[in-house]
């Protein structure tokens, strides 16, 4: 899969680390690791109940522990982009908390200067993916953080790579409400950033639902959830709201209890709009050629269909025209050539 060129729309920040780089950080800082962020293995979560959650939540934050000052963050950056590239990624979408990095830095400005750098940095290197930013906010803090970030972002907002194209929201969809975040959002639209809030994977399509109400988004960070009401699916597809789908992930924290179950299918039947993502292959053990592997092995997509997904892909993006003619006419190629 790494000949089929693709748009990157789903990559966390601490979680693009490679198992190799978050253990020399932890041997830097002199940190403590648990076996499961060494094995290079997926985790499995049951995120049915908040203890599965919990146990998610601080693997990842056992990892974002490890990243302790500017070099760290752009070893992050860069890595991300070049090991995206080497399997077929034109353009990521990297997205950053930027509070979670700030007490090492001097706060959220610095921190997110030091990422857009790195950014349009590695994006000028052969082979590497070109990289744009998504500022995310957390729904574990107050409203009035995501609203900060949002106006953060604006100020940095532009295009094509080292800019900010992107406001998002992450973390436990169950912990506040869609409405709280209405604000940020309406700051962010107003600067011309994407809004891709996360719904629909952890909560059903209920919470899609308020989503798509309260953030107006652009992408849906996941959404597959959306499926189990015809009648929400029909509103996303009506929209041309893009489903960041990451089926490893919907796996590895037990959405489904198979990959078999991920409706990817079902959502292309139904004429959504998908881009895949990887999510946080540090701890989930696989990155995006997986998931299109995934697509064609499991789901029994062509080659056609994964075509496809990777224009999609770009389609939902931020990319420069330019970064989107010369992958269709890739992908064009990848099409036609033998094997």
């Amino acid at each position: 899969m790494g000949a089929l060129p693709k748009a990157h729309l789903h990559l966390h920040f601490t979680g693009s680390m490679s198992v190799r780089t978050v253990r020399e950080m932890a041997l830097e800082h002199g940190l403590p690791l648990p076996a499961t962020l060494t094995d290079g293995a997926a985790t499995r979560f049951d995120i049915s109940d908040s203890r599965g959650w919990f146990r998610f939540q601080r693997l990842y934050d056992v990892a974002r522990a490890c990243v302790r000052g500017e070099g760290d963050m752009r070893r992050i950056v860069r890595e991300g982009a070049l090991e995206d590239g080497a399997e077929g990624s034109r353009w990521l979408e990297l997205q950053v908390d930027p509070t979670s990095y700030a007490p090492f830095v001097g706060g959220i400005t610095p921190a997110l200067e030091i990422v857009l750098d790195e950014a349009a940095a590695v994006s000028r290197v052969a082979g590497a993916a070109q990289v744009a930013v998504v500022v995310a906010a957390s729904r574990m803090r107050h409203p009035l953080e995501a609203r900060t970030l949002a106006r953060l972002a604006a100020r940095y907002a532009g295009d094509g790579p080292g800019a900010v194209v992107g406001f998002g929201l992450s973390n436990d969809e169950r912990r506040g409400h869609a409405a709280e975040f209405e604000p940020a959002f309406r700051i962010a639209r107003r600067a011309g950033l994407a809004s891709v809030p996360h719904a629909g994977e952890l909560l059903g399509p209920q919470a899609v639902s308020e989503t798509l109400e309260a953030m107006a988004p652009d992408r849906l960070g996941h959404g597959v959830r959306s499926v189990e009401d015809p009648r929400v699916l029909e509103r996303v597809v009506a929209a041309g709201v893009a489903l960041e789908v990451c089926p490893a992930s919907n796996v590895s924290l037990g959405v489904y209890d198979v990959p078999e179950e991920v409706p990817l299918r079902r959502l292309l039947d139904a004429g959504a709009v998908v881009a895949l993502g990887a999510d946080d292959p540090l701890i989930f053990g696989s990155r995006l050629a997986d998931q299109y592997e995934t697509a064609r092995t499991v789901h029994g997509l062509s080659d056609a269909e994964l075509a496809g997904l990777a224009r999609a892909s770009f389609a939902a993006s931020r990319a420069p025209a330019e970064v989107r003619a010369a992958a269709e006419r890739d992908i064009e190629g990848w099409l036609g050539s033998p094997g």
